[in-house]
């Protein structure tokens, strides 16, 4: 096989294994989207309990003066 014609092989090899991929890709089911739901608010959750204690701290700070 001619250096060319290695490539061209390397190419189209490279193009279906690409397209393979893609064609596998799934879509979200209900499960998984529930789960980014539930990760995303046990976040805000997080978020919201660092400023409440952070808001905690500041009042405590200006009690003790």
């Amino acid at each position: 096989m001619t250096k060319i014609g290695s490539i061209i092989g390397a190419v189209l090899a490279a193009s279906i294994l690409v397209g393979g991929l893609a064609a596998c890709e799934k879509k979200e089911g209900p499960g998984e989207r529930a789960g980014k739901a539930v990760d995303k608010a046990v976040v805000d959750t997080g978020k919201k309990i660092e400023e409440a204690g952070e808001k905690i701290q500041d009042a405590a700070k200006d009690a003790k003066k």
